[in-house]
């Protein structure tokens, strides 16, 4: 796609000669109409109304007229002050087959970002607490922009920040002294923390004494308590364990467990940096950055003299621009946490470069809730992602029995499905809505859910396990010129837009981008199963045309679901 448009933009900026234009803005404003009567590409000619003195439709007229049209485009129409491009069908076809068959597994992939240096921080739950429905979207959005980037070429460090500092864990040391005897930490230490945190957090909310034992536990953790820190440590390692088998399961890849403890030592530099810029100011006791007249400033000290998140966060970023050269540092956090960032990134110009000032981005997501609300760990309203993973698995395979009761592996074939439909339905959706949560409806085998894309490779791999094709026997020979039916011409175009969109998901940290031109694949590819035959029709060559067709689908599909951390089963 990008090939194409610019091909179009060279046209264009060719036929207007006129040096006050930009080749590149020519590209960005050319798109793909969402009425294919329009044409595959479409010129609005509007902008170029004030620099060129004249109506848009005379100008698209003049660059027609001016043109000299590409090969690969069949012709040109002027609609409205649009340019719109119908693309030659034998060309695309022979294109896109011959570089699918050629690049195989490579296809989409591309080295643009090769020597670029991307850090994804996502995930970073809060230590002894169990993986719940909350984690469970910032999980798998990050594992998805984290391979998004990688296919492009890129290096990708993932981090996950977690949260094993703060107040609370001086709460839950206290719970914890006066409630372990009751509990079985051998079978589920993180369930019996949690539970812990929530029976403590009631009391201490309602008895200062206790709360103020919880302050006085964290304090002491602080100053290095020889019993505490061990504690602490065992926490951590117990909360590392359980995840880590999580992250197994969702395919996600960290390089970094650095998490707010590991700046304890790098906040004095931060505060000491800021002071000697002239920047930190008093306020209210408090010690503040001012980061703009529509911000509240950004708390670096508090009254007391602590460190908070923020301070944190900078000496995160102090320690990322250092040793990670970074050219992109991504925050993946619900939308709550949109001001946080923001007076962050703010304060972070009196840190470091501009360049990694500038490289700070803050991906905000719409929360998952239940349909009773919101969920909160203090009050122990969740649903905890083993519970929510061992339904979905168990579900499908209650699916899959009553549609192929003897298909092989059905547990493999189960756990595939009942994954890849959690992780499809909160990609699928774009990542600033709020997402109200239903298993059911995710498990569904039609419509845009992730188990109707899986049985679309599954009937790929039918197709070409009946007629025996194998893609290492296909020779350069393949008269794609065959491939002349609306419906093929349709998925060909769908399959030549993969690079694009791979590229479009990562630009704009939407893996929804992906994941919803998964389903258009899918639904291109039904149309054409159900009007061309493949298996049924008596001349070789069409076969062969249209075998390596649907060859194509599967390759783009299992890649696609692969970056989003899905896998394929090969039958279901």
């Amino acid at each position: 796609m990008e090939e194409i448009k610019l091909k179009i933009a060279n046209m264009i900026y060719d036929a207007l000669n006129n040096n006050d234009i930009n080749l590149d803005e020519i590209k960005e404003k050319i798109e793909v109409p969402k009425d294919k009567q329009n044409g595959d590409f479409s010129y609005p000619c509007f902008n170029l109304a004030k620099i060129l003195r004249n109506s848009p439709v005379n100008i698209a007229n003049n660059i027609k007229e001016n043109m000299t049209i590409d090969s690969s485009i069949s012709k040109v129409e002027v609609v409205n002050g649009f340019l719109n491009f119908y693309l030659d069908s034998n060309n695309i076809v022979n294109d896109v087959l011959s570089k699918i068959v050629s690049q195989k597994e490579k296809y989409g992939s591309t080295k643009e970002g090769e020597g670029i240096n991307i850090i994804v921080e996502y995930s970073s739950p809060n230590i002894a607490k169990p993986f719940h429905l909350g984690h469970f979207r910032n999980t798998v959005l990050g594992k998805a922009l984290y391979d998004l980037y990688e296919t492009l070429g890129y290096n990708v460090t993932g981090i996950n920040h977690l949260g094993d500092w703060g107040r609370q864990f001086g709460i839950l040391i206290e719970g914890y002294k006066r409630f372990k005897d009751e509990y079985n930490f051998d079978k589920n230490p993180l369930e019996a923390l949690s539970d812990i945190y929530v029976r403590i957090n009631k009391i201490a909310k309602e008895d200062e004494v206790v709360m103020n034992q919880a302050r006085e536990n964290f304090k002491k953790l602080e100053q290095g308590d020889e019993e505490l820190t061990k504690l602490w440590k065992y926490f951590r390692e117990v909360s590392l364990k359980e995840y880590k088998r999580i992250y197994d399961l969702l395919g996600s890849r960290f390089d970094s467990y650095n998490g707010e403890a590991f700046y304890n030592d790098k906040m004095d530099e931060v505060v000491e940096i800021l002071d000697k810029k002239g920047v930190l100011k008093d306020s209210q006791g408090a010690k503040v950055v001012e980061v703009g007249d529509n911000m509240p400033p950004c708390i670096v000290l508090k009254s007391n003299g602590s460190t908070i998140y923020a301070t944190r966060d900078l000496a995160a970023i102090l320690y990322r621009a250092r040793t990670y050269d970074f050219t992109k540092c991504i925050y993946i956090t619900a939308t709550e946490q949109i001001l946080h960032f923001k007076q962050v990134f703010e304060a972070a110009k009196y840190l470091v470069d501009e360049k990694y000032q500038k490289g700070l981005v803050h991906v905000a997501y719409g929360m998952i809730r239940l349909k009773t609300g919101k969920m909160s760990t203090r009050e122990g309203n969740v649903i905890y992602i083993n519970d929510l993973i061992e339904e979905a698995i168990s579900k499908a395979k209650d699916i899959l029995v009553a549609k192929n009761p003897d298909l092989d592996n059905i547990d493999e074939v189960s756990k595939k499905i009942g994954l890849g439909a959690l992780i499809f339905n909160y990609l699928k959706t774009t990542k600033n809505r709020e997402i109200i949560f239903d298993l059911d409806d995710s498990l569904r085998f039609d419509g845009e859910t992730g188990p109707y894309v899986q049985y679309t490779y599954v009937r790929t791999k039918s197709i070409l396990e009946k007629v025996g094709f194998n893609i290492e026997e296909i020779d350069n020979n393949v008269d794609y010129t065959l491939l002349k039916e609306k419906q093929e011409i349709d998925l060909i175009k769908e399959l030549e837009k993969f690079e694009a969109i791979i590229r479009k998901a990562a630009n704009e940290y939407e893996p929804s981008v992906l994941a919803r031109y998964l389903i258009d694949v899918s639904v291109a590819f039904s149309r054409f199963y159900n009007e061309c035959s493949v298996a049924n029709i008596s001349d070789e060559n069409l076969k062969q045309a249209r075998c390596v067709l649907v060859y194509a689908t599967s390759l783009v599909i299992k890649k696609g679901l692969s970056i989003l951390g899905i896998e394929c089963p090969e039958k279901m």
